[in-house]
């Protein structure tokens, strides 16, 4: 797949699968943009693509803040002057029992992962309409599906993210634009490094392929929605868990 000239956007670009599909996308010849709360990290990375051959940026996003992703946009517009591709992969997590979790944690975590999901698409999909031409892909999550004890917040944002995806790929798939989803399960990050050794084993044992995914296994089944080779997958979510949900 090269699909050398098109813009594409990573939210959460700076580490992880958001950095590992970046780096796939530019790969593939795209321009990328490598969006992040953290600066010198969206740069770091950006840095790295350029070295690749093609044309990125790094910039400063907080997704969840509604005239931050207008200005970034904007700026994006003027210096790339389209946007082909977006990826909503910024995401957090604030993890505790329902009856203990206070109402910040919840807020914050449907504020990132799925409000900036709307907010950065609302963006995008202005320019795909009038391009007539759009790829957007957003990372979910097993949990929106199976459940996680201690994720009332995440899995909610996660199944969120579900719905909306059907949704905008049913109000612009006339329009050229795919909308789809990619449902990581256990994939081995920094976020999930945290993770207690017994808490991982038990989840080990869950998944029929014996292993957990590693970043690039969630970014090969991106960047192929990302592609125009995926033109007639609207409306799905890929999961990518090693059959830990089926």
């Amino acid at each position: 797949m090269d699909f050398t000239g098109q813009v594409g956007i990573v939210t959460g670009g700076t580490r992880g699968i958001g950095k590992a599909i970046a780096v796939g996308l530019a790969r593939r010849g795209v321009s990328v943009v490598v969006a992040g709360r953290n600066p010198d990290a969206a740069r770091e990375v950006a840095a790295s693509l350029s070295a690749m051959g093609v044309k990125a940026r790094g910039i400063k996003l907080d997704v969840s803040h509604s005239g931050e992703v207008e200005q970034a946009f904007e700026e994006i517009r003027k210096e790339f002057g389209r946007i082909d591709i977006l990826i909503n992969n910024a995401g957090i997590t604030k993890d505790g029992l329902l009856m203990r979790m206070k109402e910040e944690a919840w807020d914050d975590v449907i504020d990132i992962n799925l409000k900036g999901v709307f907010l950065c698409t609302r963006e995008a999909i202005r320019d795909m309409v009038k391009q007539r031409y759009g790829r957007i892909v957003n990372i979910t999550s097993v949990a929106a599906f199976m459940g996680n004890p201690g994720q009332a917040n995440y899995s909610a944002s996660k199944a969120g993210i579900v719905g909306l995806t059907k949704t905008v790929a049913r109000e612009y798939a006339g329009r050229g634009v795919t909308v789809n989803a990619v449902a990581p399960g256990f994939v081995e990050t920094a976020m999930t490094d945290i993770l207690p050794d017994n808490i991982k084993e038990d989840m080990k044992k869950l998944i029929p392929l014996g292993r957990f995914g590693v970043v690039e296994d969630v970014a090969n089944a991106v960047v192929f929605l990302a592609s125009p080779d995926s033109g007639y997958i609207t409306g799905q979510v890929i999961h990518v868990n090693g059959g830990m949900y089926m």
